[in-house]
């Protein structure tokens, strides 16, 4: 079994910075593609930006130009790097990490999550 622990949220203002971390304890983390998903107050669960096992990387069009996400395979850990915040921003962080084993059969590990506040 895996665990995954994310890390790194709290309260900013808007123009801030915050890095969020999500540190997994599974095996072959390097075949995983690490997604960080966000869910705000009365929103449905959204798809923030992801790293797949090769590095390549994606991002919503809301976070483009302001989010990177990164990978240290051999700490095992994900990053989710977040500038120039705003308050549309503002919900709780989730890591998922995913393994595909074939169409939508695969291995999914999911943190607790970590709240990202962002007011004036």
């Amino acid at each position: 079994q895996g665990e995954i622990v994310e890390s790194g949220g709290g309260s900013v203002q808007p123009g801030e910075s915050l890095r969020l971390s999500c540190e997994a304890s599974i095996s072959a983390f390097q075949t995983f593609t690490i997604n960080w998903y966000r869910q705000g107050p009365g929103n449905q669960r959204e798809l923030v930006a992801s790293i797949s096992r090769e590095g390549t990387t994606d991002y919503a069009d809301s976070v483009k130009g302001r989010f990177t996400i990164s990978r240290d395979n051999a700490k095992k850990t994900a990053y989710l790097q977040m500038s120039d915040l705003k308050p549309a921003d503002t919900a709780v962080y989730l890591c998922h990490a995913r393994f595909t084993i074939v169409g939508p059969t695969g291995i999914d590990y999911w943190g607790q999550g970590t709240q990202v506040t962002v007011s004036p």
